[in-house]
């Protein structure tokens, strides 16, 4: 069963969160990309809440921007260092700040903000697993020097636009829906997009656009214009790209958006690292191929952290 609340943080953030199993537990923490929300982990939380499954609690918030979360106007309140304080505050307040979480769980952006947080504040989480979202630092590589990732980010300079809120919100989210239907998809069929499905994505996304658009409007991590130099102008030292954490990256291999030269040279910036390639699966394998996610996390779970 899964319940729902209002969480507020500290510092005057308030994350509407989704979970399953009783506090106490070790936690499992599941943070959700772009147009997502958190119900995309609802399975995954069920299972893992369940006695014969870890006996975890199970956290899924809705990031900062998202559904009922609190929605900051200016682009700035998106920058990572504030989405890596929400976690932080929602991992201090699941755990009751004497220990770490069992695993972090990301896909997407979810990831981004994940890369960081273990990067930064490690003694947060025993574990990390990844879906589907880019290290940055092998990011950054492809977006400075392969056309191909360029193109495929392409969308990302819509997505900052004063204007993409209302286009995306037009004709009942058209261009969302074409996000999950082709765009990062490859073409292929979506037989888990169904009616119920689409009524939870369109709850998310009527509660308001501009919140997820910011991630990418306060991020230079996209491709160059000759207006904007963009992922050309950054450059990132290696200590803000190294990740001690053992971590669990599972990638499906047909993702249009993020294709698979993002995990060439993972092992450089990730000492202890598994990696799943699953081929066959887009960006949005979590809804594809939920067993197999499951399976993976079960697996990784029980190895020694």
């Amino acid at each position: 069963m899964i319940d729902t609340y209002l969480q507020p943080l500290p510092h005057g953030i308030t994350l509407s969160c989704r979970a399953a199993g009783l506090a106490g537990r070790p936690v499992l923490l599941f943070l959700h990309g772009f147009p997502e929300g958190a119900f995309v982990w609802d399975e995954l939380l069920e299972h893992f809440a369940q006695d014969e499954n870890g006996c975890y609690r199970c956290v899924a918030p809705n990031l900062r921007g998202f559904e009922h979360s609190s929605a900051p106007a200016d682009a700035s309140a998106y920058r990572p260092k504030h989405l890596v304080q929400d976690i932080a505050a929602l991992v201090a307040i699941e755990t009751g700040g004497t220990q770490p979480l069992e695993c972090l769980v990301a896909h997407d952006w979810g990831g981004a903000v994940a890369w960081n947080l273990a990067n930064q504040l490690p003694h947060l989480a025993r574990r990390l697993a990844i879906i589907n979202s880019p290290h940055p630092g092998t990011f950054l590589r492809e977006l400075k020097t392969n056309p191909a990732q360029q193109k495929a980010s392409a969308y990302m300079n819509f997505l900052i636009r004063e204007d993409a809120e209302a286009l995306l919100t037009a004709n009942d989210f058209e261009r969302l829906w074409g996000f999950l239907t082709h765009e990062f998809t490859g073409e292929r069929p979506t037989p888990w997009l169904t009616e119920a499905v689409k009524d939870q994505y369109r709850a998310v996304w009527s509660q308001g656009l501009r919140g997820g658009c910011n991630y990418y409007r306060s991020s230079p991590l996209r491709p160059p214009r000759p207006e904007d130099p963009a992922a050309a102008a950054v450059e990132l030292p290696a200590s803000m790209l190294t990740i001690t954490l053992p971590t669990l990256v599972v990638w499906g291999m047909d993702d249009a958006a993020l294709p698979p030269e993002l995990i060439d040279g993972l092992d450089a910036y990730v000492p202890d690292l598994r990696l799943h390639k699953v081929p066959g699966a887009s960006h949005w394998i979590i809804h594809e191929q939920p067993a197999l996610v499951r399976d993976y996390l079960s697996e990784f779970l029980r190895q020694p952290s």
